[in-house]
């Protein structure tokens, strides 16, 4: 099967890696990164760590207002499809990528797959959610990566395709762990003790683009009597100048400001943090993954499984609740095998294969 796939963010990067590793051993794919994280740097170093080939086209749309990137994307896959003329479409995810993939795929009666389908937030006003709900209704193939998916998917009258496979996530943070321990040591570099810090991300808009719930955040870090080391999103940091809180965290020597890293050194800093503390969707799994309690900074997740487990509490830009979970937030219940078995990607490959 001829198959070109669609990435654009980090996310999707981590989440391709070990799909496409398995999937070039069973089809041909056509790689194509939308460059909707455009910054080149991160970019490269993220396929370098990741063992991704190298795009077979970056399409450098950049950024944008959300019409504008989507437009552009869409523009110019149109043109790509048509000239590969794939079998098949495979998207990941819930980005601006992701809809534009899907939905220009779908006009062009080529078969869409989407790898993460199912999730839900429930929170209308997160583009993510109008992504991923539209993408799920005109895709062909579903690969759900929790019985938690699969049922949102079945409520809503969407069976035919469905596919239950587990979180490719997973198979990446499996994979990923044991070459992140011969890499050089960020600890070191940054002169911490395994389970001495926090690790802090924030990048979602609702948490970053409004003074006020950045300064609680940021407020919250400052009061916390604990070290926190935060690679900062561009957006974040950005927003965190305007608002004059970057001064603010310069006064203290508690809070690790640094700029972002690579997964590798990420993976190092997440299973060797006491507690983690995001708005990432994908930071929240992987918290989960290497057992480090997780304060979610919003008000609602996807990732239901990690709450039910006591392994993650939702504290949205609450200053107070945040300080309350840095200072008594402790898991005391078992993990589940809610994201199957690490071997999602050599499902769907195999799931492909059968349709062909």
């Amino acid at each position: 099967m001829n198959i070109l796939t669609i990435i654009g963010a980090r996310p999707q990067f981590i989440k391709a890696a070990p799909v496409s590793r398995i999937l070039r051993t069973h089809h041909k794919e056509y790689l194509v990164h939308t460059g909707q994280h455009y910054d080149e740097n991160m970019s490269r170093l993220f396929f370098e760590e990741l063992d991704i080939p190298e795009p077979d086209v970056n399409l450098g749309i950049g950024s944008g207002l959300h019409a504008e990137q989507t437009g552009k994307m869409m523009i110019a896959l149109e043109k790509l499809i048509l000239a590969q003329k794939p079998d098949c479409v495979m998207v990941y995810g819930d980005t601006n990528s992701t809809i534009a993939g899907s939905l220009t795929a779908s006009k062009l009666n080529v078969p869409v797959a989407h790898v993460e389908a199912g999730l839900r937030s429930f929170n209308m006003s997160m583009p993510e959610e109008i992504n991923r709900i539209l993408t799920d209704k005109i895709s062909n193939l579903l690969f759900c990566p929790t019985v938690t998916a699969f049922e949102h998917l079945h409520r809503e009258g969407i069976v035919k395709g469905v596919h239950l496979t587990g979180d490719v996530m997973y198979d990446a943070a499996l994979y990923f762990a044991e070459k992140a321990e011969h890499k050089e040591s960020v600890l070191n570099k940054l002169d911490l003790e395994p389970k001495s810090y926090l690790l802090a991300t924030c990048h979602r808009p609702q948490n970053t683009d409004f003074r006020e719930t950045l300064s609680a955040i940021i407020a919250a870090f400052i009061e916390s009597d604990e070290t926190i080391v935060f690679p900062a999103h561009p957006r974040a940091k950005s927003f965190m100048n305007k608002y004059g809180l970057l001064e603010k965290i310069a006064a203290t020597f508690k809070i690790k400001l640094i700029e972002p890293v690579g997964y590798l050194e990420m993976i190092q800093l997440e299973r060797n943090a006491k507690k983690i503390l995001t708005d990432s969707g994908g930071v929240q799994k992987e918290a989960y993954f290497y057992q480090v309690p997780c304060i979610t900074m919003r008000p609602e997740t996807e990732w239901v499984e990690t709450i039910r487990d006591g392994w993650n509490v939702l504290v949205g830009s609450d200053k107070e609740k945040i300080l309350q979970a840095i200072a008594g937030f402790s898991p005391d219940h078992k993990q589940a095998s809610h994201y199957g078995d690490g071997k999602s990607s050599e499902k769907i490959a195999q799931i492909l294969g059968r349709v062909e």
